[in-house]
């Protein structure tokens, strides 16, 4: 069974094209549903304007039965925790003795509990950033003009879960950790830092070999709400939030996470699952990276032409090119399958692409129709699940009845586009259907 998707977005229906020769088969596309919004940007300080404004708060929650940061909670009248909601809020508000706890009883007020607050300082002020717990019939807009009414302005609300109630550092090392352990984690860790935001990888050349324009230096650059930072794989690493400007300590965080990375050099998890496919043969699968280009392209050697182009969906000649990109950990995961002699035989992706992930296969025609490309995609979607995509998606000829086959097999919710001969299946990524991961 041939397992085909394009990379050539020219093909690709509701899509909007990056030029692949200029950003080394960098593509995006938008319909409908993402991923799961990441966790909630994380900060914290320890500067003498961060010690007065908690002595504020401190001095607040002495004040009356009423108390900022303990109102509304259980045992003192208030609402119980199944009648409340959590929030995420970010406010900037004057550096100045007495705001935050100005702002701290206007919250009281309306019998709001803070469970956190991080501060991110400014030049011209502070931006102070809450976990709060408000009554589940306060509207969003009540709550916001209550701030605003407390000294805030700029003011950015989101609804939180169960998941922000761990503390920042706590976060932060997790995150640390989660780079450590896999090259392919910093986008997401990065992700994870930030909240919603989109990131790109920039190849430090294009296919046809010209390096990228405006290299940002090696101390990145913040723009308000861009932040661009140096690949340590080489090229950059776009990162853009449009609602909401990045502050310095994130911009810090970020950069702190990128030279964790550069340190640290290429990796990858070294688990390895042998399998036995149903004829009885042994295939092992694997992570891989770019170590791998030389068996990959020894691979391409060995596929028909048939087989490449329908995954490239281009000129054959073409398909070593795309290697680089593809097993690069900066753009997503690969699995590679092995057989006993050792000898690669298939390469499954999981490829971010914005706010969403792609999977991509090809199979040696060899060992085709024998479940391997099955398992890899089985296993791909896995994984796509447990970084808190909501769904995934693969572009193929609409005559592959192969791969529609594949994914019709995970029994996942299936969304069909087809245009022009191209087929885009989405997969939706329900928690109670998503298919377990052993690898």
């Amino acid at each position: 069974m041939t397992h085909a998707t394009p990379h050539d977005h020219t093909r690709r229906p509701h899509g909007w094209r990056r030029d692949l020769v200029e950003l080394a088969a960098r593509w995006s596309r938008r319909h409908g549903g993402g991923p799961a919004e990441p966790e909630p940007p994380t900060a914290t300080t320890a500067t003498p304007a961060a010690d007065t404004r908690a002595a504020d708060a401190r001095a607040a929650d002495a004040r009356g039965t009423d108390a900022p940061g303990r109102a509304g909670g259980e045992g003192d009248g208030g609402a119980s925790r199944a009648d409340t909601t959590l929030w995420r809020m970010r406010t900037t508000v004057r550096d100045e003795p007495g705001t935050l706890a100005a702002l701290c009883t206007a919250l009281a007020r309306h019998r709001v509990d803070i469970l956190a607050l991080q501060t991110h300082p400014l030049a011209d002020g502070t931006v102070d950033e809450f976990l709060l717990r408000a009554p589940a019939d306060l509207p969003p807009a009540e709550l916001t003009r209550t701030v605003t009414d407390g000294g805030g302005r700029d003011t950015w609300i989101e609804r939180a879960d169960a998941h922000d109630l761990v503390d920042a550092p706590t976060r932060i090392l997790s995150l640390a950790t989660r780079t450590a352990l896999d090259a392919a984690e910093l986008p997401l860790a990065l992700r994870a830092l930030l909240g919603r935001c989109a990131i790109r990888s920039l190849p430090a050349k294009s296919l046809a070999g010209r390096p990228l324009e405006g290299l940002p230096p090696l101390e990145g650059v913040l723009e308000e709400t861009v932040m661009r930072l140096r690949d340590p794989s080489g090229g950059a690493i776009v990162i853009e939030r449009p609602y909401l400007p990045f502050t310095p300590t994130e911009f810090a965080r970020a950069r702190a996470l990128v030279e964790l990375d550069s340190r640290l050099g290429p990796r990858v998890p070294r688990r390895r699952d042998v399998l036995t496919l149903p004829e009885g043969n042994e295939i092992t699968v694997r992570r891989a990276d770019t170590r791998d280009l030389d068996a990959a392209r020894a691979m391409h050697q060995r596929c028909s032409a048939a087989t490449l182009a329908q995954r490239y969906h281009g000129p054959v000649g073409d398909a070593d090119r795309y290697l680089d990109h593809l097993l690069s950990p900066r753009f997503g995961r690969t699995l590679a399958a092995h057989t006993a002699s050792g000898r690669l035989v298939a390469l499954g992706h999981l490829l971010w692409d914005g706010d969403e992930t792609e999977v991509a296969l090809l199979v040696e025609d060899e060992w085709q129709r024998r479940g391997i490309g099955g398992e890899l995609l089985r296993r791909l979607v896995a994984m796509a699940a447990e970084t808190g995509c909501a769904c995934v998606y693969a572009v193929t000829r609409s005559a592959n009845t192969g791969m529609v086959a594949a994914m019709r097999a995970l029994e996942l919710p299936l969304d069909y586009q087809i245009e022009e001969g191209t087929l885009v299946i989405t997969a939706r990524l329900s928690p109670a259907a998503i298919p377990s991961s052993t690898g």
